[in-house]
C-alpha cells in the first residue's frame, strides 16, 4: 500500500509539472516559422491550441507530418527537410552507402541528438515530487536536473579570474535529495577535463538528507537555468562552438515546449565578467541578463530546473574535434541552428533588384594572413558587371548583427584562413565559400562548410601565390599562419568565377531573384 501511494504522489506531481510547462503559448516560444511544424508534432497540445485560436496564423502548419529526426517514431522520409548527401566514395570507411549515411547522420546531424538522448542515464532518482533528480548522457557530456543544490561558498576570496577551473566545486558542493547511484556516475567520469565534460563538477555530487524546500538554500532560482563553460570568447570559431552546443542541448532537453522559450537564465561557469564581440548571439537563447559566478559567490543556491549543456571541446563532439566520415555533406542540425540564430536576431534576406552575384571579401585587419595585393584583386573583381562586390572588415566597430546581415545577403564569401570564416554558417543555402588559402590547416573551414552544406573552394596552385616570409610562429617556429601572401590575380578571378557559376546554377538562388523582382514590380504598381 505504501509503495502504491508513493507512486501515485509521484505521478500526480509529474502531471502538475507537465500541466504547468505545457500551458505555454506559441507566442512565448522562440521558433523560426519554418520550424513550427516540427514543434507542433512534438507537442500536439500546441497544435490543438492553434487550431482553436481564430487568430493563430499557423493553422495550415498543424497538418504537416514532420519530425526533427531524433524522436522515437520519426521516419527518415518525414525528418528535417535538409538532410545529408553522400556523393563521395564510402569504400575504405564502411561497407555500404547506407552505413555511410547513417554514420555521418550520427556524427554530425540530428542523429547526434538522438544518440545523446538514448544515452541518458538516471544518476539520482526522485522518490517524491519535491525530491531532486539528475540524469546525464555518456561521459557526463550533458546533464539535467531538478531541485539541485550548488554551494558556492568556497569562491569567497578566490578573485575574479577563475576560468577553465576544475575545482569551482568541492566535495559535497553539488547534490540533491534523491536516491544517488554514485558508482554509475563515477563510471562515466573518464573525460576529466574542463571543456570536455561535466565530470569535474559531477564527481562532487552527494545525496542530501534534506530537500531543497526545507530551507537549505540562500537563493532559489525558479526559472530554468543553463550553466555554460565557455571556450575562447574572442574567437568566433571557438565561441560559436558554445552557441551551437547550447542550441543542440535545447533539442536534447526538449521534453516540453518551454525548452524553446527565452524566459530562462544562463550562468557562465567563471568569475570573469562576460564580454564578447559576439554577445548578441545570447539573445537567441535568453531574454535575461547573462550571469557569471560572482553573482552567487559565498551563497548556497538551489535550482528548480538546471541544464548542463553539451560542451565545446568534447571528444568526438560538435563541431570542434568532429570526426567526419568521408564523402558526405550537409547537416540539418547545422542548418536549423543557422535559421534559429538568424530568426532570433531578426536578420533577413534583402530583396534583389538584379541577378548580380553578391561577392563579399572579408579583409583582415591583423598582422598576419593579409592579402598583400588586395587592392589589385578588388579592382579586378569590380570590372565584372555580373558581380556586386564589397570589401568588409568585421571588427568591433561593426555590430555583430550588422555583420550577420552582410553575410546572410552574400552569395560568394571570400576570406583568408581565420575565425571570421565562421560567418559561413549564416550564408544563404545557395552560397559558396572561397577560403583563399588554408595556411596548411586544410580541414577546419572545409569541414565547417561541408557541415553547413555549402560549396567550398580554396587555392589550388601554390606556384601562383607568394609567401612574404617563412612565418613567425610562437617561439620563433616557422608556420604558414604567421605571415602574409600575395596571389596571382587571374587565378584568383578564376576561382571566384567558379563559385559565382555555382551560385547562378542553383535553383533556389534563381527562385529568390525572380521572387524579389516580382515583388518589387508589384509594389511599384
Amino acid at each position: 500500500m505504501y509503495n502504491k501511494v508513493k507512486m501515485l504522489l509521484i505521478v500526480i506531481g509529474f502531471l502538475k509539472y507537465l500541466s504547468g510547462t505545457c500551458s505555454i503559448s506559441l507566442n512565448e516560444l522562440n521558433i523560426p516559422p519554418e520550424h513550427i511544424p516540427y514543434i507542433f508534432n512534438m507537442f500536439p497540445n500546441l497544435a490543438k491550441s492553434c487550431v482553436a485560436n481564430a487568430e493563430c496564423p499557423y493553422k495550415s502548419l498543424t497538418k504537416k507530418n514532420v519530425c526533427w529526426g531524433y524522436e522515437g517514431n520519426c521516419n527518415k522520409s518525414n525528418s528535417y527537410h535538409v538532410r545529408p548527401r553522400c556523393p563521395g566514395d564510402h569504400r575504405g570507411w564502411v561497407k555500404t552507402k547506407e552505413a555511410q549515411y547513417v554514420t555521418y547522420y550520427t556524427q554530425a546531424d540530428f542523429g547526434y541528438i538522438k544518440e545523446q538522448i538514448q544515452e541518458l542515464m538516471v544518476m539520482c532518482e526522485a522518490s517524491y515530487p519535491s525530491d531532486s533528480s539528475l540524469e546525464c548522457s555518456k561521459y557526463l557530456r550533458f546533464c539535467r536536473g531538478r531541485n539541485l543544490m550548488l554551494n558556492f561558498t568556497s569562491l569567497v576570496g578566490r578573485g575574479d579570474n577563475l576560468r577553465y577551473k576544475m575545482d569551482i566545486l568541492g566535495p559535497g558542493h553539488i547534490g540533491g535529495h534523491c536516491n544517488f547511484f554514485s558508482e554509475r556516475l563515477m563510471q562515466e567520469a573518464e573525460h576529466m577535463s574542463a571543456l570536455q565534460s561535466w565530470a569535474p563538477e559531477m564527481v562532487n555530487f552527494v545525496s542530501l538528507e534534506r530537500s531543497i524546500s526545507e530551507g537549505i538554500c540562500d537563493v532559489t532560482i525558479e526559472k530554468p537555468t543553463y550553466i555554460m563553460k565557455l571556450d575562447a570568447t574572442v574567437n568566433m570559431y571557438h565561441h560559436f562552438c558554445d552557441f551551437f552546443n547550447l542550441y543542440a542541448s535545447l533539442h536534447v532537453n526538449s521534453t516540453h515546449p518551454s525548452t524553446f522559450s527565452r524566459d530562462n537564465h544562463i550562468l557562465i561557469w567563471e568569475t570573469f565578467t562576460y564580454e564578447s564581440a559576439f554577445k548578441e548571439a545570447f539573445k537567441a537563447f535568453t531574454e535575461n541578463t547573462v550571469w557569471d559566478l560572482k553573482k552567487f559567490r559565498g551563497k548556497v543556491v538551489c535550482f528548480k530546473n538546471v541544464v548542463f549543456p553539451l560542451l565545446p571541446r568534447m571528444i568526438f563532439g560538435l563541431y570542434y574535434n568532429t570526426p567526419l566520415i568521408y564523402g558526405c555533406e550537409r547537416s540539418g542540425l547545422f542548418h536549423a541552428f543557422s535559421k534559429h540564430l538568424l530568426h532570433s536576431l531578426n536578420v533577413k534576406l534583402q530583396l534583389r533588384s538584379n541577378n548580380k552575384v553578391r561577392i563579399t571579401l572579408l579583409s583582415r585587419g591583423t598582422t598576419y594572413r593579409t592579402i598583400l595585393n588586395e587592392e589589385e584583386i578588388v579592382k579586378a573583381l569590380l570590372k565584372n558587371k555580373g558581380y556586386h562586390v564589397q570589401r568588409v572588415v568585421y571588427d568591433r566597430t561593426v555590430p555583430f548583427t550588422e555583420q550577420l546581415e552582410i553575410t546572410h545577403n552574400t552569395d560568394v564569401f571570400i576570406g583568408m584562413h581565420g575565425a571570421g570564416l565562421t560567418h559561413l554558417l549564416f550564408l544563404p543555402d545557395w552560397a559558396a565559400v572561397f577560403e583563399v588559402y588554408h595556411c596548411e590547416d586544410p580541414n577546419c573551414y572545409s569541414d565547417l562548410a561541408r557541415l553547413r552544406g555549402l560549396k567550398y573552394v580554396t587555392w589550388e596552385d601554390k606556384n601562383k601565390l607568394k609567401q612574404q616570409d617563412q612565418g613567425h610562429g610562437p617561439g620563433g617556429v616557422s608556420h604558414a599562419k604567421f605571415t602574409n601572401y600575395s596571389f596571382d590575380v587571374e587565378e584568383f578571378l578564376r576561382l571566384v568565377e567558379l563559385c559565382a557559376e555555382y551560385v547562378r546554377n542553383r535553383q533556389d538562388f534563381n527562385n529568390f531573384v525572380s521572387a524579389s523582382t516580382l515583388k518589387q514590380s508589384h509594389e511599384e504598381l
